[in-house]
């Protein structure tokens, strides 16, 4: 199927040097906070890239749970492929759709474990059934069915009753330390604005890319 005929122009906004924060997670805290008050249906949706010892990436879309000024924070079983990269390969990328906006920011960066006290405080704020579904989920591993998943999860609910659902040992957060972040900001006729921040010392450079 040709669907080269599939166009539309981007006309929302603009972006200029004057507008950037010297700072990109400043500049991605304003970015993020329009996004939030935006109608769509999942602000914090990223997609993450990771690379396999054979070289071969890897793309899934995952939400961000918190950022802070030393970058952005996910969770994940740490027996998943996801992690299986990672620990081969610190080395990975984020990038935010946010289509509605015309808007994408693009991350390279290190991930790393958090500690697990810090892993422990977001997973005993999570719904109960979420931390229950964390303990019978063995992420990217082979599933004979969907009914076996939920019988498991039924008797783990029934396990634990009113009990606290302990956090897993295999389960935890990863914060993603930005090298470069670049702000995407669409315009007509294809001629986007592109601001590039890449760590300069203990500073930021920032310059604009050619669209």
């Amino acid at each position: 199927m040709d669907v080269s005929a599939l166009r539309r122009e981007y006309l929302r906004d603009g972006l200029s040097r004057a507008d950037l924060d010297p700072k990109p997670m400043a500049q991605f805290n304003h970015w993020f906070a329009i996004a939030r008050q935006t109608p769509m249906p999942d602000p914090t949706a990223m997609q993450l890239a990771t690379v396999d010892g054979d070289g071969q990436p890897s793309l899934r879309t995952i939400l961000l749970k918190y950022f802070d000024d030393d970058g952005f924070v996910f969770f994940t079983n740490y027996d998943s492929d996801k992690a299986k990269d990672i620990a081969k390969n610190p080395k990975v990328c984020l990038s935010f759709p946010w289509l509605e906006l015309e808007r994408q920011v693009h991350v390279r960066g290190r991930a790393a474990k958090i500690s697990a006290i810090e892993s422990a405080k977001y997973f005993l704020s999570r719904p109960k059934d979420s931390q229950l579904a964390a303990w019978v989920s063995s992420q990217s591993h082979p599933l004979s069915s969907r009914g076996l998943l939920m019988r498991q999860f039924q008797e783990m609910k029934e396990k634990i009753g009113h009990g606290q659902v302990p956090v897993p040992a295999f389960w935890g957060g990863y914060r993603v330390r930005p090298e470069s972040v670049e702000f995407w900001q669409g315009r007509e006729n294809r001629l986007h604005d592109r601001f590039l921040y890449q760590r300069d010392g203990q500073g930021w450079r920032i310059e604009r890319l050619a669209p």
